[in-house]
């Protein structure tokens, strides 16, 4: 693992990374340091998806108010340094203001009571990054003045700086995540923001470096905030999705509290932020207090729509059959993530788009549309307009919908429609990924899988009044290791199985034992009323 303090150093490694291999994945981890489980939960998403996780540990002085605990924040970068080699970080990004923002904006003074150095930045002497106001007046915003520009202006720097394919945040700073994905999506800036979710210690309180400041008793008085949450999500889930009703609850959860000062309790849109008053597809309840002197925050996103389940799992274990068999058991629309990819692949064909041209694939998905009917029963398909239902099953169409699905345009455009069709839930649907990135806060993730010797087999029957009838069950085997692998290291959306998916192995099982085993999973996960 390296560890970098300047910025020179920081480019080097990564032009030589990338000059090494130009289709290098990178996966960006911006921290302040103090890192805890929550930070590692992060740093494990990027080395995963990844072939480069890099860290960046910087104690931002643009986000701290003149009031604020910038010379007390807590810094041990030896000890952050060892978490990150343990995780398996390549490189740890670690510079000093005056690294970031040169000699002519850091002031450093000494004040006599404390004999420390203080950093003051001149915002003046900077170009600087502002959100919408709307975004950054609200919660935490209004008791933060000026915080989220710091914010805005830093994450700017480091992805600059960095260039990543991804970045990662943390749920629990929300206002923070949705302010980013704004940003990154005004400027077009060509990286995808990931979210991972909430780590909490075994009271419920959510992870932040912050908890070091609070006793053993503060730590169990703050605990609180979740529960209040909860109770307020149980509420939302009685069928009353009036913010009335939820942020009554969690108030009311929070006065019985007293050592706990509530600062906001807010149900707000969690893309725009703007205020709620009925939640109708996904709501973000938002809470702030202080327990002493120590300023917390926690969240969670209340959702009114259908469950969503996201079948996931190699080639040849079923997905397909299983999952359209399962739409209907479960009363749930079926998406055909695999049709979607093979009408792309038929409108590229059809308009001579040469589909190793990929800013020629690009440019002509951007301008089309899809349409579809999610009922199981139907399989009605149309790309601007036509129907091609039964056209995307061609076998020069199968013979080319692999290489289509490579190209990342194609990915990035089709993982947008899917998770429109999502919105509002009531779907299941199959591929490489789905639970993993399309859906990752799906209610039920399942894995389907069967040993390479079973799929052949399964393939090998397929196969049996074909043109492929004479190939031999042992390189039917050879041919479906190759694709596992290939579909596992793959830098477009590899596959692998969710931490929270339920793993199905299918070798002496019927198609309908394994639907069976789904709709068990799915009333013990959900519920008969869904």
């Amino acid at each position: 693992m390296r560890l970098f303090t300047t910025i020179a150093a920081l480019r080097c490694y990564l032009n030589l990374q990338k000059s090494a291999a130009p289709h290098l994945t990178v996966g960006l981890v911006p921290t302040m340091g103090a890192l805890h489980a929550g930070h590692l939960s992060l740093i494990q998403r990027a080395r995963q998806e990844n072939a480069i996780a890099l860290v960046s540990i910087f104690v931002n002085p643009l986000q701290f108010g003149p009031t604020e605990d910038f010379q007390d924040y807590p810094r041990n970068l030896e000890q952050d340094r060892l978490l990150c080699e343990q995780a398996g970080v390549d490189a740890i990004f670690a510079p000093s203001a005056t690294e970031m923002f040169g000699n002519q904006a850091v002031e450093r003074t000494e004040t006599e009571q404390t004999a420390q150095k203080q950093i003051e930045i001149h915002l003046s002497s900077l170009t600087q990054v502002v959100p919408p106001p709307a975004m950054t007046s609200v919660l935490c915003g209004k008791a933060r003045p000026g915080h989220f520009q710091g914010v805005a202006a830093i994450v700017t720097k480091l992805l600059s700086l960095v260039q990543p394919t991804k970045a990662y945040f943390g749920q629990k700073d929300a206002q923070q995540l949705a302010i980013i994905r704004k940003l990154v999506f005004d400027f077009n800036l060509p990286v995808e923001i990931v979210a991972c979710p909430i780590v909490r210690e075994e009271s419920g309180l959510a992870m932040s470096s912050r908890n070091q400041y609070l006793t053993v008793e503060q730590k169990q008085q703050a605990s609180v905030l979740y529960r209040a949450l909860q109770q307020a999500s149980e509420t939302f889930s009685s069928e009353d999705r009036t913010a009335a009703a939820a942020l009554a609850v969690a108030r009311a959860a929070v006065a019985g509290e007293p050592a706990v000062k509530l600062e906001y309790a807010e149900l707000v849109d969690p893309d725009s932020l703007t205020p709620l008053q009925v939640v109708e597809t996904a709501g973000l309840l938002a809470v702030a207090a202080r327990v002493g002197s120590t300023r917390l925050i926690d969240n969670i996103i209340l959702r009114n729509r259908r469950p969503i389940v996201a079948i996931d799992g190699p080639a040849g274990a079923g997905k397909s059959t299983v999952t359209r068999l399962a739409a209907t058991a479960l009363n749930l629309f079926y998406l055909d993530t695999g049709a979607m990819y093979r009408a792309l692949t038929w409108l590229a064909l059809k308009t001579d788009t040469p589909i190793s041209d990929e800013c020629a694939i690009a440019e002509l998905i951007s301008s089309s549309y899809l349409e579809y009917n999610l009922d199981p029963a139907s399989k009605m398909l149309k790309i601007n307009g036509e129907d091609v239902t039964e056209a995307i099953r061609s076998l020069e169409v199968t013979s080319r919908v692999s290489e289509m699905a490579a190209i990342p345009a194609v990915r990035q455009f089709l993982v947008e429609e899917q998770r429109r069709c999502g919105t509002k839930g009531g779907i299941i649907a199959e591929g490489r990924d789905i639970g993993t990135n399309v859906f990752p806060d799906a209610e039920l993730k399942i894995f389907l899988t069967a040993s390479v010797q079973e799929r052949s087999r399964r393939r090998l029957l397929e196969l049996k009044d074909s043109d492929r009838a004479n190939i031999s069950l042992a390189q039917l085997e050879q041919d479906i290791a190759l694709r596992d692998e290939k579909d596992s290291t793959r830098e477009v959306a590899p596959l692998r199985k969710a931490a929270d998916a339920v793993e199905i192995q299918t070798d002496n099982l019927t198609v309908a034992e394994v639907i069976d085993r789904i709709v068990g999973f799915y009333k013990e996960r959900i519920g008969p009323k869904s």
